[in-house]
């Protein structure tokens, strides 16, 4: 993605932690693709700073103390020494009720104790003793909880002081934690989002100036500060006064209405109306995701039943409960209510639908990502906005409104100011009045009777208006504007539906490896939209990803590992690391980024896609699956199904005879539970070594893929005196290394080859020397032929390996492998040796199959019949 022409900084900061903030996401791919170099910081959710890549732009989310928040609250004063003494060591609710259960587990274990001794004459004495000190410790425990009550209940409620810094003492904790971040990175232009991080980019700006650097900032405001109704009263004197010392301060000022621009631009008397970016849908990506799992699937409801959508923040503002209320006279009417997370408000909702009796007809379904919104709504009848009159709720289009009318639904608004005048205007829905249940009905009412005509008038033109694409135009302009800086184009392959992924090493911050390694078509308006996870075993998936949408361009690929310090590294689009995987919150975004957006599933090596969300194999993650329409097929590729037993059985030269002890065991207990997956899941299985079909009858043959012209090499084979053998095992019992060894040392000690033991060194470091062989030595203990074989086979090198026939018969392909046992191949090398044209001819003869076999054209044909709609 590098250029030759440097591209200008910009940090977009925001005081959240990024996630379902979709304006602040936009902004950040609509400037990425107007070229410019961007940085996205957040605010992280542990004590660690987070990395990540979204799509071009680079994400770093930093931990946030409370020193600040402390000590402003300390310095305020909580009763002098008196309550220093009455509070000790209880900071707050849960403190007392930790003190309290602290006090009842001693209490327990004391009377226990003094019923033992009890029962004997010897410790009836002791037994006394003990009781009076319990009960000298009840009583202070009662005194404490007693003066801990009386002082809190002395305590006067805390009033405003006016100084944003006493009352909201938290927006210094963030400076703190933001401002060297953004300091460090020196950005050209700093776009601060909302009311908590105005101070940090006005800060941030200012320090940077002072220290010779050129930096510009604007302040995004995301609502009219004055008009919210805060929860807490210091925050109601708090941000409006932040705001008023800061905002004249900015270069520019961006809002998200034409009226609270005005508001603001009077409030202030700047001397520019702030320009107007509203928060609309990308409509590049819309159909993107059509024919996917919907609101009306998720809530298991036929075509044909009425059904009306909720989609955004909960709260009690938004007036969600005259739709609840409403509902009861409105039968067989469902209301679809799409939720991040349970909020205290929807479980008081759910509770007034319980009481009107209409919790039946109410479906909870989850969010989906910000590209995806109107496609998951489009399903629905009608979008409801039921917003109370509140200042900012009458001067502004919620975003939602933009988001039903992409989804091609009519309206049911409350009689809000700007809304209701909108809806009337376009005539893209009803409207009723706010808070009144039957006022709601009424409208709702009328709004079925008059869907198509309501459709009709969602035109181009209003589409176009509210789509992010034109929306962000005027935003990239005035980037220019104030910086004086025009960015050069930016690189070709940007994509609106970008996935974050974590950033795995030092090298991965310079550049995203998605954009430099990935040769797969990335996951987009395809009729297939193909997941691939979450082993990725020798980069296989991402393997398998490159020569299917090589061979199909109706197929787009996202390709996922689940990643443990074990791993080696091999291209992904999404990395997840494998602790990360037992947080709850982390299984369900594996849950979100696939059942919505993919429409077949390769699950590979019967691990749970999901994490542990529901156990600890595919089969748990099936049943959520099968319900998003998500096609699937397993993929194996060794001994997580392979049987020991019969593998003994056929190889006396089997690696169970040398595994470590107790692998074989464990192995075994794991082989058999997938098998039986296999057989019993009905679905597509397909293998990649030809040994496995023999564990899998059931399987088809999808064969290894390695970059055959990357491999391919044109040196000399079988010219030097002593030839070049190379083995590089692994692990040496997996490929009867020990066994083999002796014969190999031998021979170069006779001076009949120059052998080559590659252990432990990196894949380039194995790759150079496979082109610096003459012959290459892979396994003797598995009966088939890998990976390595397959890239020494594309570099035209002859191989030698012990294959197991039935194996190799299985599959009906016989590989120019020269076969031989570890008690044979002494004599078999010196037979190569001796014949050095045939044996380079072998080397030609492996170049030619694995170009046939293994380039991935043969499995894109084995997976053919999987990847139909």
């Amino acid at each position: 993605m590098s250029t030759s022409v440097a591209r200008p900084k910009l940090a977009v900061i925001v005081a959240n932690g990024i996630d379902g903030d979709s304006r602040v996401q936009k902004t950040a791919l609509a400037a990425a693709r107007a070229g410019w170099d961007v940085t996205l910081i957040g605010r992280s959710s542990s004590k660690h700073t987070q990395r990540s890549w979204f799509g071009p732009v680079k994400v770093v989310r930093v931990p946030v103390a409370s020193h600040m928040k402390r000590r402003v609250a300390a310095r305020a004063g909580q009763g002098g020494a008196r309550a220093h003494l009455t509070q000790f060591g209880i900071k707050d609710r849960a403190g007392l009720e930790q003190l309290r259960a602290a006090h009842g587990a001693w209490v327990r274990e004391k009377t226990a104790r003094i019923g033992w001794l009890s029962q004997s004459s010897a410790g009836a004495p002791a037994a006394v003793g003990l009781k009076a000190v319990v009960r000298a410790r009840r009583g202070a425990h009662k005194l404490r909880l007693k003066a801990y009550k009386w002082e809190q209940g002395r305590k006067p409620e805390e009033k405003p002081t006016g100084d944003w810094r006493k009352d909201w003492p938290a927006l210094l904790d963030l400076d703190l934690a933001f401002g060297p971040v953004i300091e460090k990175l020196a950005p050209d232009v700093i776009h601060a989002n909302d009311i908590t991080a105005i101070n940090l980019g006005a800060m941030a700006a200012a320090r940077l100036r002072a220290s010779g650097r050129k930096c510009v900032w604007l302040y995004d405001a995301h609502e009219y500060v004055a008009g919210v109704e805060w929860p807490q009263p210091r925050m109601n004197t708090a941000f409006p006064a932040v705001e008023k010392e800061f905002i004249a301060k900015a270069d520019a000022v961006v809002t998200v209405s034409p009226e609270i621009a005005e508001v603001i631009r009077k409030d202030y008397g700047l001397a520019k109306t702030p320009l107007v970016v509203r928060n609309t849908p990308i409509r590049e990506t819309i159909g993107g995701a059509a024919g996917r799992v919907s609101v009306r699937q998720a809530c298991g409801l036929d075509d044909g039943v009425p059904l009306l959508v909720y989609s955004g923040w909960i709260s009690s503002e938004r007036g969600l409960g005259t739709a609840v209320e409403g509902l009861a006279q409105l039968p067989g009417y469902h209301l679809a209510i799409v939720a991040g997370k349970r909020s205290p408000e929807l479980v008081r909702l759910l509770a007034l639908a319980e009481e009107t009796g209409v919790r039946d007809r109410i479906h909870v379904v989850p969010y989906v990502a910000q590209h995806e919104v109107a496609d998951y709504l489009s399903t629905a009848d009608l979008g409801l906005i039921c917003s109370q009159r509140t200042i900012n709720y009458e001067l502004s289009l919620p975003t939602k409104t933009a988001e039903y009318l992409h989804a091609g639904l009519p309206i049911i608004a409350s009689d809000v100011k700007t809304l209701s005048a909108f809806v009337r205007e376009h005539g893209v829905g009803e409207v009723f009045v706010s808070g009144e249940a039957g006022s709601f009905v009424e409208a709702v009412t009328r709004g079925f009777a008059h869907v198509a005509d309501m459709k009709a008038q969602i035109t181009e033109s209003i589409l176009t208006e509210l789509s992010w694409e034109h929306q962000c135009e005027g935003l990239m302009a005035l980037y220019s504007e104030i910086s004086g800086l025009t960015p050069p184009a930016a690189a070709a392959g940007f994509s609106w539906g970008a996935v974050e992924r974590a950033i795995t090493d030092a090298n991965d911050e310079e550049e995203p490896r998605e954009e430099l390694e990935r040769g797969w078509t990335p996951l987009g308006k395809t009729p297939v939209k193909l997941g691939l996870g979450p082993a990725n075993y020798a980069g296989q998936l991402a393997a398998f990803a490159q020569a299917i949408t090589r061979e199909r361009s109706d197929v787009s690929a996202e390709v996922v590992k689940h990643r443990t310090a074990q791993t080696h590294e091999y291209p992904a689009d999404v990395y997840v690391e494998g602790k990360a995987l037992k947080n709850l919150d982390v299984q369900l975004e594996q849950v979100q980024r696939m059942v919505p957006r993919y429409t077949h599933l390769i699950a590979d090596a019967f691990r749970p896609v999901f994490g542990g969300l529901n156990g600890d194999s595919i089969e748990g993650d099936l049943p959520a699956l099968r319900n998003g329409r998500v096609k699937v097929a397993l993929l194996a590729h060794g001994s997580e199904v392979r049987d020991p037993a019969l593998h003994r059985k056929r190889n006396p030269y089997s690696l169970f005879l040398d595994a470590p002890e107790g692998y074989e065991e464990k192995l075994a207990a794991i082989a058999e539970r997938n098998r039986r997956i296999a057989r019993e899941s009905g679905l597509p299985v397909f293998v990649t070594t030809p040994d496995l079909l023999l564990d899998l009858p059931m399987a088809i043959w999808a064969p290894l893929v390695v970059d055959v012209d990357a491999w391919a090499c044109d040196r000399p084979v079988m010219k030097r005196e002593r030839p070049v053998v190379l083995h590089a095992p692994s692990a040496r019992w997996t490929k009867g290394t020990d066994r083999v060894l002796p014969v190999l040392q031998d021979l170069h000690d006779r001076g009949l080859i120059d052998f080559r033991l590659a252990e432990q060194v990196s894949w380039n470091t194995v790759r150079e020397m496979v082109m610096e062989a003459d012959i290459v030595i892979d396994q003797f203990a598995i009966g088939t032929y890998g990976t390595f074989a397959c890239e020494g086979m594309a570099a035209g090198k002859p191989v030698v390996a012990y294959l197991d026939k039935e194996s190799i018969a299985a599959c009906g392909v016989t590989p120019p492998i020269v076969n031989a046992t570890p008690e044979t191949l002494g004599s078999v090398m010196e037979g190569l040796l001796a014949d050095r044209e045939g044996t380079a001819r072998i080397g030609a003869e492996s170049a030619a199959f694995a170009r046939e076999y293994h380039d991935g054209t043969a499995t894109a044909r084995a997976l053919d019949g999987f990847l139909t709609r």
